[in-house]
């Protein structure tokens, strides 16, 4: 060591300010404002714990702390005061940082320090988020006992030039612990992945029947049949809250509708990008479009919103009139009202009146950045925008049905395609776009050219506006189907939700990529903010359920389920779903059988949603005959987006009825059509997952293996924490079906322990498990999964 300089052990804290780059190019003199606000306040806190300044990097500061404790207290502090700041403040003046924390040597020299204390703290703190504190697992250690928060793990960690991949830890701030969530310290999270009956119907139908299900929900919110939403939250009514309700077509041509429905649908878009106001979303307010009279008062609460928008459309050749009111719906009395009658020209302007009226009247606070946004036309072609609309309304008919139709997303590509064509400019139309190829790409048509098209809208979008909310939302969704690239899908998404504070989409699908990534408190609260966002949904609730269930938290797994019931009580995945905790709880079966059994008495096309789960339950329930019956009925109403072909279902029936001959004939067939699905679609791990499924009921013992391992290196637990407890699952299957005991129960014993892994259900009920059932370490692991006492779940 040099004349001058010292080395010590010290905890280094690097921060960072969040978007301050891209503030600098778009308003230089705001950006300075807020720096030297930042540095201010920061500075006044650094001495309380006894930090030193070591230098600034731009936006960015370097600390120095005697102790890991005083710079964790000193970070906590700092956000403390930055969220009681933000709080009072429009987003474009909020100042958030990134903060990370390491303890190690350090050099100084010269006034400046050195060392690897230094070079992992400036790695670790672009892992904190916005507003969050990131630190080392030796910073963990020192202060986990002395520190009143909780810490929770993120996945092992690679930092650039660091040789080692690292264990991190975000601190839970006390303000976001809004939800009690039992606290995950590993980022190896499930999502709610149900295995089927048998090696091949429990592995595949039901793991994958679930996976594909819930890639649905096409351009609407997306991926993964696990949906849920968060039951508390303040029960307090915001006076800046609003529900902008369908509007009434008044038209001669009753097809209006669409244009009916476009009007207010921008209207609360537009409203929806004011961070001051609540306002509900679309989904919820279209459940009162088929309603009159209209309870507003009733309504109001049921939304938990003080304002209600009404207003009706009468489009006739060139001319529009718009006609809106106001009610304060508590009260029950107007407030505000309208009628404006103009050329069609001017519905844009029309539109955007209006929703300057509405902050006016409620005294919302208007950026100048939401101001031009709520002033801008989405396009001057008005035959573009109704080809637009009309996409839109195909999306809202999936929403409303809870189904994602092959037909309507095509339908809606085609109608895109015109609009775009005519008018290259249409942002919200190439958006659009880009979430149809997405979707398409995820549900039916897994191929890199499927995938190209999005990339082409996407891409299109960023020409025109790389900084809209929609544009950004695009691009998480892309990021996500397209590549399963949860981290860019992260990023797009934060900056879609500063963009879009009231869009519920946005916190749903952040609360997804949470859950594959294993951070379960974030998934908890930002799906609390979507369900109070859209209260009406039955996909933020359901999500909530299966959060719920992958925590194998089945009381309160139920009680979201039931909540969503009590709103769409016909539902048919719904009423599955819930009869699904139980069988998973206590490998009660009897709820999903009468459940079963009543929607098949509904209609045919009842009994055809029903018909994959149907064919599991009896597989569970070792009945043949029941299972050949649903087979029967997928093939009278074939489903294009099951992946797995009839022959295949005939093989596991042969199977169970010890036909070897018929069901080696079956899966000889299976195997043929399923292999060319993995020809097509090498990148996908559901396919090769199927084809290890099928080589291990014939017998193909290490064709089978080498498959399953391939199907689980294509999708990690580290990369995806839903998919790759699925595989995981899958592999100990195949290793059950070939004999591989001790390979079958040590991926058990994994799998058990995973959030979102296998169920006490499904371990006791499916027939692929019965040759490891007299071996001990199988009984244990299944009386760890067994109910204790006070968790059965009371059927409805």
């Amino acid at each position: 060591m040099s004349a001058g300089e010292q080395r010590k052990l010290a905890a280094i804290m690097f921060t960072d300010m969040v978007g301050y780059s891209a503030l600098s190019q778009r308003d230089g003199k705001l950006a300075l404002e807020l720096l030297e606000e930042h540095r201010r306040l920061l500075r006044e806190i650094f001495p309380r714990f006894n930090g030193t300044e070591i230098k600034t990097i731009g936006d960015a500061f370097l600390i120095e702390f005697h102790s890991a404790l005083e710079a964790a207290q000193c970070a906590i502090e700092i956000q403390r005061t930055l969220a009681k700041r933000n709080h009072d403040v429009t987003p474009d003046r909020r100042i958030e940082l990134k903060i990370g924390i390491h303890i190690g040597d350090v050099v100084h020299r010269e006034g400046d320090v050195y060392g690897d204390g230094v070079n992992i703290a400036s790695r670790i703190e672009p892992l904190a988020g916005a507003g969050g504190i990131c630190v080392s697992m030796d910073v963990e250690r020192q202060i986990c006992n002395a520190l009143q928060a909780r810490f929770e793990k993120l996945a092992r960690t690679e930092l650039k030039n660091i040789s080692v991949p690292m264990d991190l830890f975000r601190i839970v701030l006390p303000w976001e612990q809004q939800i009690p969530v039992a606290a995950q310290r590993r980022a190896v999270v499930a999502l709610s992945q149900k295995p089927s009956a048998r090696a091949l119907v429990t592995g595949t139908i039901a793991a994958i029947l679930l996976l594909i299900i819930g890639i649905g929900w096409w351009w609407t919110t997306l991926p993964h049949a696990s949906r849920a939403v968060a039951q508390s939250g303040s029960t307090a009514v915001p006076a800046k809250s609003i529900a902008v309700l369908p509007f009434e077509n008044l038209s001669a041509n009753q097809e209006n509708a669409f244009f009916t429905d476009g009007v207010q649908d921008e209207i609360l878009t537009d409203l929806a990008k004011v961070a001051d106001l609540k306002v509900i979303s679309r989904t919820s307010v279209m459940q009162y479009k088929a309603t009159a009279p209209r309870n507003l008062s009733e309504i109001a609460q049921a939304l938990k919103v003080a304002n209600v928008l009404e207003g009706s459309v009468q489009r006739s050749a060139n001319r529009v009139r718009v006609s809106a009111q106001l009610i304060d719906a508590r009260t029950d009395t107007n407030i505000w009202a309208e009628n404006y009658d103009r050329e069609l020209s001017d519905v844009f302007a029309i539109q955007s009146e209006i929703a300057q009226a509405i902050t006016d009247q409620l005294r919302a606070r208007l950026s100048p950045k939401e101001k031009i946004t709520i002033e801008e036309r989405p396009t001057n072609d008005l035959a573009a925008y109704d080809l637009y609309l009309k996409a839109k309304q195909l999306r809202d008919q999936d929403i409303l049905n809870q189904s994602n139709s092959r037909e309507n997303i095509l339908e809606g590509i085609q109608l895109l395609n015109e609009a775009v064509a005519r008018a290259p400019q249409f942002l919200l139309a190439h958006c659009l776009l880009a979430r149809a190829h997405d979707a398409f790409y995820a549900y039916f048509d897994h191929t890199d050219a499927r995938r190209s098209l999005a990339e082409t809208s996407v891409q299109a979008a960023v020409r025109l506006q790389p900084d809209s909310g929609e544009t950004h939302l695009a691009q998480g969704i892309h990021y996500y189907l397209g590549y399963l690239d949860y981290g860019r899908a992260r990023e797009e998404m934060l900056k879609a939700q500063l963009a879009l504070p009231n869009n519920a989409e946005v916190y749903a699908f952040i609360a997804r990529i949470d859950r594959r990534q294993g951070r379960w408190d974030d998934a908890f609260r930002n799906i609390a903010r979507a369900v109070g966002l859209d209260p009406l949904n039955a996909e933020p609730l359901e999500t909530l359920a299966e959060f719920y269930s992958n925590l194998r938290r089945y009381k309160e797994a139920a009680a979201s389920y039931d909540r969503a019931l009590r709103q769409h009580p016909t539902s048919v995945p719904l009423r599955v779903r819930r009869a699904l905790v139980d069988r998973d709880a206590d490998a009660n079966l009897a709820p999903l059988r009468a459940v079963i059994n009543t929607i098949e008495s509904e209609s045919q096309s009842a009994a055809g949603e029903v018909a994959e789960y149907a064919f599991d339950l009896a597989a569970c329930e070792r009945d043949p005959a029941a299972m050949s019956r649903a087979v029967a009925t997928l093939a009278r109403q074939p489903r294009e987006n099951l992946p797995f072909p009839t022959a295949f279902c005939e093989g596991l029936i042969a199977w169970l009825r010890h036909d070897e001959s018929a069901a080696h004939a079956a899966f000889v067939v299976a195997r043929a059509e399923n292999e060319q699905l993995v020809r097509m679609q090498p990148k996908n791990s559901l396919p090769l997952a199927m084809l290890a499924f099928i080589d291990a009921s014939m017998g193909n013992k290490e064709q089978a293996i080498e498959e399953a391992r391939a199907a689980c290196a294509l999708s990690p637990l580290d990369k995806d924490a839903l998919e790759g407890a699925l595989q995981k699952t899958n592999l100990a299957r195949v290793y059950a079906l070939t004999g591989e005991r001790d390979l079958a129960l040590q991926e058990l014993a994994t799998v058990s322990k995973l959030p979102g892994g296998i169920s006490y259900g499904e371990l006791k009920l499916y027939p692929e498990w019965d040759s490891l059932g007299r071996d001990p370490r199988f009984e244990k692991i299944l009386a760890s999964l067994a109910p204790k006492e006070g968790v059965q779940i009371p059927s409805k």
